[in-house]
């Protein structure tokens, strides 16, 4: 039988993917939690290199000693039309997953204030002054939980928000030739076959010979994995002209991209964090960049004795975003269009910005007026009525 402890802390955070291990981190290096009790639950014993994760940032930044590789500039490609821009003072960034569980749990293996357990959630229970959780092999209590575990809600059965996926199949090559342009990171290549879908290449390369091959869409149903695959090697074959490679690595994955607003189910006492809680960016399922921005938010509003209720979405930003996934939806294939009307009439700067929502509302209303019309006032009259 498995002995069940009662065990009291300040803050329980649950899982140790990137928020929540942003989190904890935060936490630990901050002098206004170091007389605080916080409890890190991962029912994983290893990290492997699951993924890849990359996000644009102005200047240096605390990953930078432990990055693949960064770019000052990014390729777009559309149906009839190639661009190439600098992205000064922005650069592109990315690094891979085990690199990044490395450089935290390091950092949390010094810690004073975080304990780290491997066990898996069963239960919360919350109530007036404290939230009980259960796990396979204790009972904890606390103070606060910031729950990263994803458990949406029935999005699927509610019509309000559609919901499409971002999802990928990504390859790591070797070239028996230089095939890479190694100091340009391709953003969104949409010379592809659409098929009806909004499907483009991402490319990252780490060298003349080696570099990371990805085919994704927007769209709201899977492929089988040959499909992805095939489209790969047609990519690498007639677009890059390489005919003989080695692959290192493969990676998959699938991100929700809804409106939908997560952090509504926040309680004065449960926190969800993370794509649980609505932290992967609605249009562009980018989360990495967002939770190291909602992570801070977290922080000032616990420092601040504030309600973890008051943590919200950019209303402005939210609502550009429901627009967007409204027409995706509804006519999948305009993706591509849209798009490349943004970043053929607009800086990369500027759409770097909009993206991460640091934007003012007459910057905002440049990007909106970039973009073909009639899709976006017919999604706005239909939100709207």
């Amino acid at each position: 039988m498995v002995r069940m402890v009662q065990d009291k802390f300040d803050y329980i955070i649950i899982g140790a993917g990137a928020a929540g291990l942003m989190l904890a981190t935060a936490m630990d290096q901050d002098p206004f939690f170091a007389s605080k009790r916080i409890l890190l639950l991962e029912k994983q014993t290893t990290r492997s290199n699951d993924r890849t994760w990359s996000y644009w940032e102005k200047g240096s930044g605390i990953y930078d000693s432990i990055l693949t590789r960064q770019w000052q500039q990014i390729k777009f490609k559309g149906a009839n039309q190639a661009l190439v821009k600098d992205i000064q003072p922005y650069s592109y960034k990315t690094l891979r997953g085990q690199d990044f569980y490395s450089y935290h749990y390091q950092k949390l293996e010094e810690s004073n204030i975080v304990t780290l357990r491997h066990e898996a959630v069963l239960d919360l229970n919350e109530s007036e002054d404290l939230v009980a959780v259960r796990t396979d092999l204790n009972s904890y209590s606390c103070s606060l939980v910031f729950n990263s575990l994803f458990t949406p809600p029935s999005i699927k059965e509610q019509e309000r928000y559609p919901l499409i996926q971002q999802h990928f199949v990504g390859w790591f090559i070797r070239a028996d030739k230089p095939i890479f342009q190694e100091n340009v990171a391709t953003f969104m290549d949409f010379s592809v076959p659409q098929k009806g879908n909004t499907r483009f290449m991402y490319v990252l390369p780490f060298s003349e010979f080696e570099g990371l091959v990805e085919y994704t869409l927007f769209s709201r149903d899977l492929l089988e994995l040959s499909e992805y695959e095939q489209a790969i090697k047609n990519y690498i074959s007639e677009d890059l002209g390489c005919h003989s490679f080695e692959i290192l690595e493969k990676e998959k994955g699938s991100i929700p991209m809804t409106a939908y607003n997560f952090q509504k189910r926040n309680t004065d006492r449960i926190c969800h964090i993370g794509s649980a809680g609505g932290w992967t960016k609605p249009s562009t399922g980018f989360t990495f960049s967002n939770s190291m921005r909602m992570t801070q938010k977290v922080i000032a509003l616990l420092k601040a004795g504030e309600s973890i209720t008051k943590l919200k979405p950019h209303g402005r930003h939210q609502f550009y975003d429901t627009l967007l996934l409204d027409i995706l939806a509804r006519k999948n294939h305009l993706g591509r269009s849209i798009f490349e009307a943004m970043f053929k009439k607009r800086s990369p700067q500027l759409i770097l910005a909009f993206l991460e929502e640091r934007t003012t509302i007459w910057q905002e209303l440049a990007i909106i007026l970039a973009c073909p019309k009639r899709p976006f006032l017919s999604a706005l009259f239909k939100r709207l009525f």
